[in-house]
């Protein structure tokens, strides 16, 4: 057997917005609300999800990448 860890899916998206940061694509000090033109249909989910972490459009992207872990309480 094989030990697998599940990550969770913010996990994902931070890792996919860091991405974005590193190739310039947006800055870090961009609000969220930049990425969403990026995700396109994928961007509802991810903005519930984002809202549900008590994340504005307006915060801006290091407050995102700063989160060093997505357990829900």
């Amino acid at each position: 057997m094989t030990n697998q860890t599940v990550v969770h899916p913010m996990v994902k998206f931070q890792r996919q917005v860091s991405s974005l940061v590193k190739r310039q694509v947006v800055q870090p000090t961009d609000s969220l609300w930049k990425v969403a033109f990026l995700f396109g249909d994928e961007w509802s989910h991810w903005r519930k999800e984002l809202e549900e972490f008590d994340f504005s459009l307006q915060d801006p992207i290091k407050d995102l990448l700063a989160v060093e872990s997505w357990e829900e309480e």
